[in-house]
């Protein structure tokens, strides 16, 4: 047998099993627009890291501001903004809505990590309810996260947004973008104990207040910028309840507006998630180069027939998944070869850049590589 027939077996087994445990995994994750709505509201404190974000800030704060959640306060904290973010705040004349500024960063922290700490510290509420700036929220998806909240006995529930974006290129990439989270965070797992599967995402974390103080708060991962799935890994971690939702059509938001965007938005993310270990950025290089870009262009370029049936059993795969996936398009199998090459573009100049400059710029702030490598331990 030749290394390209051993090399195309091995490939399609990992395929076909691949995408009927993402199929499998993703009808465990309930819908939240099916959830019940909660009968005793516990209190919760809504808390949103705001800075420059004139753009989006209006209408999804009107969004919260419209929820049909009597117990709960709107912690807005505004990281030293430049922008129109402070005017349009002040325009805001709700009675459960305050806005705490911070003028300063203190030393060792990411400003947005900083930013949803103050709001715990702003806050006395039960429950801790983090999400961005940028959320536009359907007035019953608190009333039924609670729901489902008390359903389950959880200490933490995170919710899938339904991502919007006006770049069809990039609604491609995100569908190939979205297999590779699914398959390093297994959020269907995160209820299991035994099970290693946790998430977080920065959209919609649900916590209780004592879960987040066991979990360590954000004091333990200040200098993480994928500071929501770190979160996610921490409540797992400390033996607490973890669960997730599907938010479609009751959390939207548009994550990025353009591939440029999405790009220059990982560069900052992809070598944190790896502990900033350059071996682990070659093995997943490798890895994305194995499974996402060569398999269907190697594979029908120079198999032969028995080959290319291999390559049609791993075409079938990612299309059933796809045409199954209520965000992407069938046709989006067909950029898997380019978003891989963009997402190893990603990693590797994200691991350069960083590693030329000793740190990275967040929200023109430099931290060096000694002192997230330190605090991220």
């Amino acid at each position: 047998m030749t290394a390209l027939f051993i090399y195309s077996i091995i490939i399609a087994f990992i395929w076909v099993v691949l995408g009927a445990y993402l199929l499998w995994g993703m009808s465990q994750i309930k819908q939240l627009k099916d959830q019940p709505i909660v009968a005793i509201q516990p209190s919760v404190a809504i808390i949103i890291p705001v800075r420059n974000e004139e753009d989006d800030l209006e209408k999804a704060l009107q969004s919260v501001c419209n929820i049909r959640y009597d117990n709960h306060r709107i912690v807005v904290i505004n990281d030293r903004s430049t922008d129109r973010t402070a005017e349009i705040l002040a325009q805001f004349n709700h009675p459960k809505l305050s806005v705490t500024t911070i003028d300063t960063l203190p030393s060792g922290w990411l400003g947005k990590n900083n930013a949803l700490y103050q709001g715990y510290l702003n806050s006395t509420e039960e429950w801790l309810l983090f999400t961005d700036a940028d959320i536009e929220y359907h007035p019953d998806a608190l009333s039924r996260a609670f729901g489902y909240v008390e359903k389950r006995n959880l200490d933490h529930l995170t919710i899938f947004a339904d991502v919007q974006s006006r770049s069809t290129l990039l609604k491609s990439v995100l569908s190939t973008f979205s297999i590779m989270l699914l398959s390093l965070t297994r959020p269907w797992d995160a209820i299991k104990p035994n099970r290693s599967g946790a998430i977080g995402i920065g959209a919609f974390n649900l916590v209780k207040r004592t879960a987040y103080e066991k979990a360590g708060t954000h004091t333990k991962i200040k200098l993480r910028p994928d500071d929501d799935l770190m979160l996610g890994r921490n409540i797992k971690a400390a033996g607490l309840r973890q669960d997730a939702l599907v938010g479609q059509q009751y959390l939207c938001l548009e994550w990025y507006r353009s591939l440029n965007q999405f790009v220059n938005g990982l560069l900052k993310n992809s070598f944190p998630v790896t502990n900033y270990n350059v071996f682990r950025v070659v093995a997943d290089c490798m890895n994305t180069l194995a499974s996402f870009v060569l398999p269907l262009p190697v594979m029908f370029i120079f198999g032969d027939t028995a080959i290319r049936l291999m390559a049609c059993a791993i075409a079938l795969a990612q299309l059933i998944f796809m045409a199954a996936s209520k965000t992407s398009k069938w046709w989006h199998m067909l950029m898997m070869p380019f978003a891989g090459c963009l997402m190893i573009y990603i990693m590797v100049r994200g691991a350069y850049v960083t590693l030329k400059q000793g740190g990275i710029y967040w929200r023109d702030t430099f931290y060096s590589l000694a002192e997230l490598k330190g605090k991220s331990k």
